[in-house]
């Protein structure tokens, strides 16, 4: 029993970050664009995409959006017809944004508050993966106050700390069976509080193309006596853990941007991120109660990853401006490794927006994305799941801005 406990505890990390949840929603302009943002200096969501840039800024402004993630996976098992589905939830990123200080001056102040990691994963409780996860529920909240120097007439460069609030909820089925004739069930929640930063350098080069390099810092997720609920019989809760300690390295991320202006009215934007997902080698719990379960490492061995966005704007008028984009991104978790909360895989990203500017100081922006993260099959090392995942993600938001 020890043993089966122990597979099913290492199956699940408490963070599961990867693609499937890095959020790059930050800016409702740069997510039509494909989520290129880092070599063009297009508004406050600069705080983000690149520090440097913001000095470069023509106007003050404050800017809030949001974004509705609807996920659809599948998952049908190896040598089944039956086909399962995630259960319908709606995480809701966020990012809002403020700049200061006079355009005529070189220094500048930004402040952004955003949601860079998150998700929600929900499988029905007796679907084939139970005793996998059941539920996963997921943020990352990141405020950064940012300051931008341009330090000549073509060159700015920038930086902030992050302080980082996280939350988890994870939840799934166990291999014990109650008095009603149901499984036990467990659930791993905790929060977090770390810091981090974020830097860049925006140029604009003498032929009118510019560059703009960022760096955000990686984040040590620590989870410090977070709960541990298990729902078992009253006889075996004396020895099942009531608290835990994990922790997770949340990525750096490195990406060098290119902006083109074909015409007065015409932004193209070219993004390269790569992800340092190979600090995420093995996930460790320490738990308070060892009597049935003991502490664990399981191996997650990611490796880092890249993902390639160009985006176009047109502002067919004073008031109107039209949005796309392209992205690719490569998946950094390995075969072996995948898990039904991180269903990731490599995936095309395809993206449309359109704003309105009625007056000079209000904006509106909407944007849509879809993901198409490629059908992945294969048979999970630790708990020998074995299956093919499908996943889709279509994404809608919406923005409003005011200068000053």
């Amino acid at each position: 029993m020890k043993k089966i406990l122990l597979s099913v505890l290492l199956a699940v990390p408490v963070w599961g970050f990867s693609q499937s949840f890095q959020v790059n929603l930050q800016g409702q302009k740069q997510t039509a664009m494909g989520g290129a943002g880092t070599g063009v200096a297009m508004d406050e969501a600069a705080v983000f995409f690149n520090p440097g840039a913001v000095s470069f800024l023509k106007q003050n402004g404050v800017q809030g959006g949001v974004n509705g993630i609807i996920l659809k996976t599948s998952f049908s098992q190896a040598g089944s017809n039956i086909t399962e589905h995630n259960q319908n939830k709606l995480p809701t990123p966020f990012a809002a944004y403020a700049v200061f200080g006079s355009p005529q001056n070189r220094l500048r102040f930004g402040l952004g508050v955003y949601t860079p990691f998150g998700g929600a994963m929900h499988w029905d409780t007796n679907w084939t993966g139970k005793y996998t996860v059941t539920s996963l529920d997921l943020q990352a909240v990141y405020i950064q106050p940012t300051l931008s120097l341009k330090i000549t007439d073509n060159i700015g460069i920038g930086g902030g700390v992050v302080y980082s609030l996280g939350k988890v909820d994870l939840r799934r089925a166990i291999p014990i069976t109650l008095n009603n004739g149901e499984s036990s069930t467990a659930q791993l929640k905790g929060t977090s509080k770390d810091f981090g930063w974020n830097a860049g350098i925006y140029i604009n080069t003498l032929s009118g193309v510019t560059i703009g390099i960022s760096h955000r810092s990686k984040i040590n997720a620590t989870v410090d006596n977070g709960d541990a609920n298990f729902v078992v019989p009253d006889a075996l809760k004396p020895t099942f853990p009531t608290k835990f300690n994990a922790q997770l390295p949340l990525p750096a991320t490195s990406t060098i941007g290119f902006g083109f202006y074909p015409s007065d009215k015409t932004t193209i934007a070219l993004d390269v991120n790569w992800v340092q997902w190979h600090v995420y080698k093995d996930l460790a719990f320490d738990y308070d109660n060892n009597t049935r379960i003991p502490d664990t490492k399981s191996p997650r061995n990611y490796h880092d990853a890249a993902t390639f966005r160009l985006g176009i704007e047109n502002k067919v008028s004073s008031i109107v401006a039209l949005r796309a984009g392209v992205g690719y991104a490569l998946t950094p978790v390995g075969d072996g490794y995948v898990t039904p909360e991180v269903p990731d895989a490599n995936r095309l990203l395809l993206s449309a927006g359109i704003g309105f500017k009625p007056s000079e100081r209000f904006g509106v922006d909407f944007s849509f994305l879809y993901e198409n993260v490629k059908s992945r099959s294969g048979t999970n090392i630790e708990t020998g799941l074995n299956g093919t995942f499908k996943t889709v993600a279509f994404i809608p938001g919406v923005a409003l801005s005011y200068k000053f």
